[in-house]
Parts: structure tokens; sequence; C-alpha cells
């Protein structure tokens, strides 16, 4: 097993770590009731610099989960709401003419809600696909290029979006080129009935939220470089890349899950956030080295919307994450 100390670490700053993500849960759970994976992996994204897709119905606290999480980090907030007449410019900021105190005209760029830290896009696929590829060059290069003049967003920057099931009126298709930007897709389920007392309860106190700052941008920038140097071992970096090779059915060595199921597979950005984020999650769980535990309990929310399931899965009754369970199960057998 590779420790910290063999590669000139200490094991404090582990212990740190995980000590830090820790208050972020205490500090957010007066705010959030139940959803304790949800915020897990969310607190993962932040750190390994991803983006998150959250989909669910109205009214299960995405939005506060955002506020909160900008009170927790002590970072800038902003929200974007998806609708159908919303243009990129609103999203990203345009340039404006403006006199100065000599009467000239100048012209200005003025910064859209995407420049902020932490960035709810709220019913992301409320919007056109217009509008929507106005986030994919911010999403993957945290920079936004207006009139081939690109402007750098402050780190750490993370978007969460939010959408609403596609059966629901009013929604598009998110394009698979944005899907493939986001490293987690999360489903966040309706309430408990005692989770739903406890949000009641809470709500008939205060609508605001009340969590502290236990941490800064800095601490989030720290705790990223620190997960960065997480050793990975070549057997379980083997298991990985087979694992997202494993969901592309034109491969002769895929899965016969996959080669039944699946009809288009996930990308190689896919194995990427995988690794990120499997270094992240060990090093919550106080180890400083990725263990396959890690890349199975990520590989649900890595997956689930970066493959496409056939017409067989669907006349099976099978879910995109039956399937992608098949396909983990099957490459075990070859680990």
């Amino acid at each position: 097993m590779i420790n910290a100390e063999n590669n000139g670490i200490e094991m404090e700053n582990v212990k740190l770590f995980s000590s830090k993500v820790e208050s972020i849960k205490r500090e957010l759970g007066r705010d959030v009731v139940g959803q304790d994976d949800i915020i897990e992996n969310v607190i993962i994204a932040i750190i390994a610099g991803g983006n998150v897709l959250l989909e669910g119905v109205p009214g299960v606290g995405k939005t506060r989960l955002v506020r909160s999480l900008g009170r927790v980090l002590s970072l800038p907030f902003s929200r974007i709401q998806f609708t159908p007449d919303l243009m990129p410019s609103d999203v990203t900021g345009t340039n404006v003419v403006e006199k100065d105190e000599n009467g000239r005209l100048n012209t200005k760029f003025k910064k859209g809600p995407i420049f902020a830290n932490l960035v709810l896009a709220d019913e992301i696929n409320r919007a056109t696909p217009k509008t929507q590829s106005a986030m994919l060059e911010v999403m993957q290069e945290h920079k936004v290029t207006v009139n081939n003049v690109s402007y750098a967003i402050e780190e750490p920057f993370f978007v969460l979006a939010t959408e609403n099931p596609i059966e629901q009126d009013g929604t598009y298709p998110l394009p698979e080129a944005q899907m493939d930007r986001f490293m987690f897709k999360l489903i966040v389920k309706f309430p408990s009935v005692e989770e739903l007392r406890g949000i009641v309860k809470m709500t008939q106190i205060t609508m605001a939220e009340t969590a502290e700052a236990v941490v800064g941008g800095e601490d989030i920038l720290a705790m990223r470089r620190l997960a960065s140097t997480v050793p990975v071992a070549e057997e379980v970096l083997d298991y990985t890349v087979r694992l997202v090779s494993g969901t592309h059915p034109e491969l002769d060595d895929s899965p016969a899950t996959a080669k039944k199921y699946v009809k288009y597979g996930a990308s190689p950005r896919a194995a990427q956030g995988l690794i990120t984020a499997a270094k992240v999650r060990a090093l919550m769980c106080g180890r400083y080295n990725v263990s396959y535990e890690d890349i199975d309990a990520l590989a649900v929310p890595v997956l689930r919307h970066r493959i496409k399931i056939s017409y067989s899965a669907v006349n099976d009754k099978l879910t995109t994450d039956d399937v992608i369970a098949m396909i983990i199960k099957e490459t075990k057998k070859v680990r």
C-alpha cells in the first residue's frame, strides 16, 4: 500500500483535509436536510474542479444547497434562471458603449452572471441549445471569449446546473458535448417522510440560510493541489480504463452487457473525471491512495449522463444506472 510518508506528504495534511470536509458537511447540514450523498458528491466535484448536473423536480432544495455552499466556502454566488428567451450574452456578458468625461465613446465589456465562483444554472434545459452552448467554453476552460477577447474566470470556479426530467413540458435535451463537461450527474430524489418533516420544521423557523463560513477559496485550491498528488496504483488505473472502455459496444473486448444494452459509450473525459474525483474521495476517507472502492462508488454519477442505452435495455425495463451496475460487475470479474 502506498502511504503519505513514502511520497513526502505528511499524514497530518490528509487528516486536515478530511477534517475540513467534515466541517463543510456539518455547516451544510444546518441548511439542508438529508441528501447526504448529493452533498458529498458536490463537495468532491468542487474540490476536483468539476461541474455537477442535478436532475430533480422543483422544490427539493437544489438552489438552497448552492446558496448555502457559497456561505460555507465564503465564495461569491450567482444564479442564472434559464428560460426559452435567454440569450448567450445574458449569460456571458457583452460589450457596451459608454461615454467618458470628455464625451468620447468607448467600448467596455460588461460581465455577465457567469463571472462568479459558484454559479447555479437553474433549469438549464429550459433554454434553447444556442444559449446552452454558451456554457461550453466557460465550463471546460474557465474563461469567456467575446469578440475574440478572452476573460478569465476567477478560481475556484464551479457550475451546478439543475434540469427538470426530460418528460416535463418546455424542456430541451442538452447536447452531448455539453453533458460531457459535467463531472457528475446526480439524481435528487423526493425526501422521505422524516426528511420532509425536518424541512418543514426548519423553514418554519427561518427561510434564510444559517450556515457559516469554514473555508475560503484559497483553502479549496490548496485541497485541490493536495488531491492532485494522490498516487494511483497501475492496477486501479487499468481497472478504471477498462471500465470506461467497457461502455463501448463496438470494441471487441467489451462486456456482453455493453454489446447488448449500450448504444453509445462514454468519452475519455469520463476516465479523467473518475480518477480525479476518486483522488478527492480517497482523501475524504482519510487515505492517501485511490482504491477500487473509490472507482466503484463514483462510476455511476460519472457515467450515467455519458452513455446512451439501447432500445433493448428499455424493452427489458433497465435504466442507465442498471446497465452501468452490470458493466461494473462484469469488469470486476477480470480484475
